[in-house]
């Protein structure tokens, strides 16, 4: 007989069995407490609610421990590509190499959107923001490829489509930069790498080719890596909610891009940055920064610092925090806003309210610097963001299918609002 956790209502006792996962984590399973007892657990936010089991990534906030299928996210972003890891989330294992020649080939093959769908960019206002234009162009990407449209498609299609989705997205990421500056497409080539071929379409134009700098595609590569997925975040959450109904991944996966446009999400990063320059034109002493962020009368909101999961240093910090030192260092790069990242973390770190409190800079502090560096404009970095993520979003709806008991989500609610009350006709209305 396993653990069971023992609940007491109206003088009757319920036993709930406890589930342990493979990093001893515990949960005590509540699937049955509505239907014995005629009670649900309220949990706001579902900050103690586990929806599911999952294989796919470990996160111990605790310790600061992030891992995909089992590898730590510091040895992934050194040593694996980003194609490399969007196979092991997806299919459960790293390529072989085989295996991987057949992505890079399916990935090379796929990379171009329909035609038509260039109508889209074309006739999008130039001030629309390009997570709307990316989530409104892979939903319409299940239009153009009817035989994937079903949640029901076989191991090939699903392959094919998969492999389609995370190389046109970076096609479709850099078609809305393009079309927002009144600039031609540059098409995907053959020959690059899958970050080299990003950069290019995005930084290249007909009159001026962009050389491709190594380390930046390096940082791109492990950028993309670290944000490859992260547990059952609100975005993740939501393509596995809207795939529970047996939506087709295309519309799952446009419901996450929606989910990540949010600022307390996927614009973290794009807050950073717009913190860093408002604190520049400001003139604030990083002394006042720091003030001003611990009062909570003060509205100013010091972005970057603390995550709501890891009450240590988050690793994906680590890894980003050594690339962008290298970059600057190598590239003789000089950006004001790293000056002032730079001092902010090291008077923060040693602050006693941050260090009491384990404000550490999170992924979003780094993240945002590393893409300015790079030359992607502020309003692409939630794009960014999404292109990493895809992998998971796409790895978790398989697993929800996979499972073969795949079940519509409903939370349930406590209705607060007034009793029963009849029509009163409208002259005496109140």
């Amino acid at each position: 007989m396993g653990e069971k956790v023992s609940l007491t209502y109206k003088d009757k006792t319920y036993e709930y069995p406890v589930i342990t996962g493979t990093e001893n984590e515990k949960a005590f399973d509540t699937s049955n407490l509505r239907k014995e007892t005629g009670l649900i657990t309220m949990d706001y936010g579902y900050q103690n609610t586990g929806s599911t089991k999952s294989s796919i990534t470990f996160v111990n906030g605790e310790e600061g421990i992030l891992r995909y299928r089992g590898y730590p996210i510091e040895e992934l972003a050194e040593k694996a590509t980003f194609p490399e890891t969007a196979w092991l989330l997806i299919y459960g294992e790293l390529p072989t190499e085989s295996q991987l020649t057949l992505f890079r080939r399916l990935l090379t093959e796929n990379s171009l959107v329909h035609e038509n769908l260039l109508h889209f960019f074309r006739e999008m206002p130039p001030s629309a923001h390009p997570m709307g234009i990316l989530s409104s162009i892979v939903n319409a990407l299940g239009l153009f490829t009817p035989r994937f449209y079903d949640a029901e498609s076989k191991a090939d299609e699903f392959d094919l489509m998969v492999a389609g989705l995370v190389s046109k997205i970076r096609t479709i990421a850099a078609f809305s930069y393009k079309a927002s500056i009144g600039e031609p497409f540059v098409y995907p080539e053959a020959d690059r790498s899958y970050c080299s071929n990003f950069l290019n379409m995005m930084f290249s134009s007909h009159t001026k080719p962009y050389v491709v700098n190594p380390l930046m595609e390096k940082a791109l590569n492990a950028l993309l890596i670290v944000h490859a997925d992260h547990e059952q975040n609100c975005s993740t959450s939501t393509v596995r909610m809207v795939g529970s109904s047996q939506a087709n991944l295309y519309a799952s996966i446009c419901a996450g891009i929606c989910a990540l446009w949010g600022p307390l999400h996927g614009g973290a990063n794009q807050a950073v940055l717009e913190t860093l320059i408002r604190i520049q034109k400001s003139g604030m002493t990083i002394k006042e920064v720091l003030e001003r962020a611990k009062d909570k009368k003060d509205p100013f909101k010091l972005s970057g610092f603390g995550h709501r999961v890891y009450k240590s240093y988050d690793p994906r910090a680590k890894v980003l925090q050594g690339l962008m030192e290298k970059i600057f260092d190598q590239e003789d790069y000089h950006d004001p806003l790293l000056d002032i990242a730079r001092e902010l973390e090291h008077q923060a770190l040693r602050d006693e309210y941050f260090m009491e409190r384990k404000l550490y800079p999170n992924v979003d502090f780094y993240s945002g610097i590393l893409y300015r560096a790079m030359g992607i404009p502020t309003n692409m970095l939630t794009v960014m963001f999404a292109i990493g993520r895809l992998p998971g979003w796409i790895a978790h709806w398989k697993e929800m299918h996979d499972d073969g008991h795949l079940k519509i989500n409903r939370p349930r609610q406590i209705y607060t609002g007034p009793n029963e009350r009849h029509w009163v006709e409208r002259k005496d209305r109140t």
